[in-house]
């Protein structure tokens, strides 16, 4: 992946810093909601697209969701619309991302902090949940084809990789992907919903007595 220019940097801080800035009580409601706090929305430096920056301008009024390096400066950034109604009936994803941009994995920061063990979850705000709310250093793979065969390259270290799977068949695609890929990855059986709905259900108790469950 080219590394990015120093003004692409400066770009992507701008923006982050400018739309971190401009967080709306409706954005905080809405992360309360799936048990980000404030601390929480400050690490990731979660944002509000207020006064869009050139390129940005479709995302007005979307969460921005920067993709931070290991030092917490962004990278790239993904963006969730807040509104509750048909996305595509209004010409946008529920999830939208830059034109161009490769994906990448969410929170690396995980594989640099974590010991022996890390965790893999779909989505961003699962990622942010196990990691700050139940200790659990995990980054996420958006979406459930979102897994490539350089993942495997920066997870191959651990010695246990565990795979948070949405309980539907994306899901189940999502984990067995990762499994087969990785001899250490073993998928986390989800009863409640996702990560968030579980956690929301039953706090950071019930997320590891999951991992409990399948360490048995």
């Amino acid at each position: 992946m080219q590394p990015l220019s120093a003004s692409q940097r400066e770009a992507m801080e701008e923006a982050t810093a400018a739309y971190q800035a401009a967080v709306t009580d409706d954005a905080v409601r809405y992360l309360r909601a799936r048990g980000i706090d404030q601390q929480t929305a400050r690490t990731f430096r979660l944002g509000v697209v207020a006064d869009p920056l050139p390129g940005h301008e479709r995302f007005r009024g979307f969460l921005a969701i920067p993709y931070l390096d290991r030092t917490g400066q962004p990278l790239s950034m993904r963006f969730r619309c807040l509104a509750e109604h048909d996305h595509r009936a209004h010409g946008h994803g529920k999830y939208m991302s830059i034109t161009g941009e490769p994906a990448r994995v969410y929170n690396v920061r995980a594989i640099h902090e974590a010991g022996d063990e890390i965790h893999v979850a779909e989505g961003e705000f699962d990622a942010q949940v196990l990691t700050l709310a139940a200790h659990l250093p995990a980054v996420a793979i958006p979406g459930a084809n979102g897994w490539q065969s350089h993942h495997r390259r920066m997870l191959a270290g651990f010695s246990r990789v565990w795979v948070w799977g949405d309980p539907d068949d994306a899901g189940a695609d999502f984990t067995a992907r990762v499994c087969r890929a990785l001899r250490s990855a073993k998928g986390v059986r989800l009863r409640r919903g996702d990560v968030t709905d579980t956690y929301l259900a039953g706090g950071a108790a019930a997320l590891h007595a999951l991992i409990t469950k399948e360490a048995a």
